[in-house]
């Protein structure tokens, strides 16, 4: 069974006027460090922690970024070079283009690209204690004890599900389901996102290998037996290695 769900994410509803007028500021004080991905990163952080976030969508440090250049792009007509019998753009300096070894770095054919913006993230219920694929982060708080939550919306699930999760205990990136030729990598004493199916239920908790009953594999793939043990219920069962995933712990 595929876990993967539709997912409808709202777009950023935009930043505050105090955000702004700290970005305003940031973009004329700041030079070329303004578009790199630590600088943005510690404004992201400094936003979401800030009071006047408290209950907005989070901040990505893409986001920052976006909306620097975009500034730039407004504050920098494009310009010509002189001389040429081409309109060739020049490009502003103030977000230089790194071409260290351009060409080792320029993707081959068939290649993936990896983008940071679709990573994607699971989160435990505190309801029944399983993993369940995140479909926003909608708030934030810090509680007195000084623990993080985010309140999260659940692909698939209504208002009525949100959850308020510990991010340390609870939020992870998306475990990835285990291929056939990836049989051999899995340990007694692993920690596995298990898919268990039971006549109520089938959803996914976490679980450690605590045998494994290696088998030829056929046209259909991996025949290997897994043992798995629950961890929320102590429980054991034996598995096909579709049923498992990878986890990010």
């Amino acid at each position: 069974m595929d876990r993967l769900r539709p997912r409808h994410r709202e777009a950023f509803s935009g930043f505050t006027n105090a955000e702004i007028e700290k970005l305003e500021m940031l973009l004329e004080k700041s030079g070329e460090e303004k578009c790199s991905k630590e600088f943005c990163r510690k404004i992201t952080i400094s936003f979401n922690r800030s009071a006047g976030r408290a209950g907005k969508p989070l901040i990505k440090w893409m986001e920052v970024q976006s909306w620097f250049e975009k500034r730039q792009q407004e504050q920098h007509k494009v310009t010509f070079a002189p001389d040429s019998g081409k309109n060739e753009p020049q490009i502003p300096a103030n977000c230089p283009i790194d071409k260290t070894n351009e060409n080792s770095q320029m993707p081959k054919a068939g290649q993936k690209i990896s983008d940071l913006t679709e990573l994607e993230f699971e989160a435990k219920s505190s309801k029944d204690g399983a993993w369940y694929d995140v479909d926003n982060f909608l708030g934030h708080r810090f509680l007195d004890s000084g623990v993080a939550e985010v309140l999260v919306r659940f692909v698939g699930f209504g208002a009525e599900e949100d959850e308020w999760i510990d991010v340390k205990k609870g939020i992870r990136q998306r475990s990835v389901p285990l291929d056939s030729s990836e049989c051999d990598k899995v340990k007694v004493g692993d920690l596995v996102l298990c898919f268990q199916e039971r006549r109520d239920q089938a959803i996914y908790y976490d679980a450690h290998v605590i045998g494994i009953q290696r088998r030829m594999h056929d046209i259909r793939g991996c025949r290997c037996l897994f043992s798995i043990r629950y961890n929320h219920d102590n429980t054991e069962e034996k598995v096909r290695l579709r049923r498992l995933c990878w986890t990010s712990m």
